[in-house]
């Protein structure tokens, strides 16, 4: 079998159209998607220019891809990676793995969705060390929610798209100054979303005082196309800005979404934290979400514990603030 890996600054549309080939087979085979939602974004829509893809093809035929992202200064490149289920156990891996630490010299991070034992299997034999673990938590709707009260002087409003966004992204940024991805969202970022079939802004709450934007709650429905049964709920990403912290109000954004997901007739919510963040954990687990998976971040050379972020998410995953 003849193999060789080309590098791509951009797709063109017949190469975007066999990567998501290689994506919806690897999700049908493993029970979850590889690319998470920043990179997909990026597939559909472009983006930074010094994002790379990688196409690994094997006697003319698409067998893998991986995107990499450009460098950051202190954790270095990140990565996604997924070959075609049948193109594996032949070395393809290894040989697309080999390729993007050429591009990023021997320095990557590297996220795993779903733990699967492939990839863990791959990391280990190409010298990568786990350095992260993300849940994935979920409860049911069924289940009693909590009756909650919005801080004094404090009402909830929906979204109106065309009128608050540069509020949204003045308050997002504030609340994930900490966060490298989703405090750096720009007026692109949240149009794209906006352009998605899911975005729905009856589902995103946003917590006014006196005509201010606070804090906010984004939901979203996964359709039943991406995952394969009925539709799933999500706790997109609350935030709340510095000047409120401390006074319920996240606990109650949380809560008037997950109402809102269950008022669409859903069954189940899911969010995604840090395994790191023991905080959060147990805000979730105080409102019934149990850990139902876990994505893994592997890494060639790992962060100094001074230097690691433990707040930090894949692009495009849920946050908490």
């Amino acid at each position: 079998m003849t193999t060789h890996v080309e590098i791509r600054e951009r797709l063109d549309d017949q190469e975007i159209t066999d990567v998501l080939g290689v994506v919806e087979a690897a999700t049908e085979a493993d029970g979850v998607r590889p690319l998470n939602e920043h990179v997909m974004l990026h597939l559909r829509y472009g983006g930074d220019p010094r994002v790379r893809s990688l196409l690994l093809h094997a006697d003319g035929v698409l067998a893998g891809y991986a995107h990499v992202d450009p460098t950051d200064e202190v954790e270095g490149p990140s990565g996604e990676l997924v070959i075609h289920p049948a193109y594996r156990r032949k070395g393809h891996g290894e040989q697309l793995l080999r390729a993007v630490l050429d591009l990023t010299g021997g320095r990557l991070r590297l996220w795993a969705h779903g733990d699967h034992a492939g990839a863990g299997a791959l990391a280990a034999s190409s010298g990568f060390e786990r350095v992260r673990s993300l849940w994935q938590m979920r409860r049911s709707l069924y289940a009693p929610l909590t009756a909650f009260d919005l801080p004094a002087g404090v009402r909830l409003r929906t979204f109106v798209p065309g009128q608050d966004e540069e509020a949204w992204l003045k308050v997002n940024a504030a609340a994930f100054a900490h966060h490298p991805e989703q405090g750096s969202w720009t007026a692109n970022d949240l149009l794209q979303r906006e352009a998605e079939p899911w975005f729905d802004p009856a589902g995103f709450f946003l917590a006014v005082r006196d005509d201010q934007l606070v804090g906010f709650h984004w939901t979203k429905v996964h359709g039943s196309s991406e995952h394969g049964h009925e539709p799933l709920g999500e706790v997109y990403v609350v935030g709340v800005d510095p000047s409120q912290q401390g006074t319920g109000l996240g606990r109650a954004l949380t809560l008037a979404g997950l109402s809102h997901l269950r008022s669409r007739g859903l069954a189940q919510a899911m969010l995604y934290v840090d395994e790191a963040n023991t905080a959060a954990i147990r805000l979730y687990e105080s409102l019934g979400f149990d850990r139902w998976d876990v994505d893994v971040m592997y890494a060639a050379t790992p962060p100094s514990s001074a230097a690691r972020s433990t707040t930090e998410q894949p692009p495009g995953q849920p946050r908490e603030s």
